[in-house]
């Protein structure tokens, strides 16, 4: 891969990339702002209530989905258990597991700022197509 040579069209499509990436999270952090919680303590909402096929996660499944360390997820799940968004319940199977639940007044901030996410990223639809080619790196 270090051999391949980017061309100018490919370094202005990931340059457009990390813009639109950059400003979907700066409107991300502001929409969160304005509901008065942190951009991690949205995402840590989203994930408890997005997680497949279970109205919860554990302290490990959210480290993973948020990319961070399992002692971050503690603290940033103490925070939203002080504002009253989520609660933690040991595990049934295992003792050790703490499991993650949104409170309803977590759902409802969740479902809120989630819906404005969705809209803005509908507006985002389809500025992040190459002309003439299927995906950055392939050949055509």
């Amino acid at each position: 891969m270090a051999g391949n040579i980017l061309k100018k069209e490919e370094f202005r499509t990931l340059s457009d990339f990390r813009y639109q990436l950059r400003s979907f999270i700066r409107f991300s952090e502001d929409i969160t702002d304005r509901f008065g919680v942190t951009n991690l303590q949205y995402l840590l909402l989203l994930h408890v209530k997005g997680f497949k096929n279970r109205e919860w996660a554990t302290i490990g499944e959210l480290a993973e989905r948020l990319q961070t360390h399992h002692n971050g997820v503690v603290s940033l799940a103490s925070r939203c258990e002080k504002l009253g968004l989520i609660y933690r319940q040991r595990g049934t199977a295992d003792k050790r597991e703490v499991q993650i639940y949104l409170t309803p007044e977590g759902n409802k901030l969740v479902t809120k700022i989630a819906g404005l996410h969705r809209d803005e990223l509908l507006s985002l639809q389809g500025k992040f197509r190459i002309p003439g080619r299927q995906s950055l790196g392939s050949k055509s």
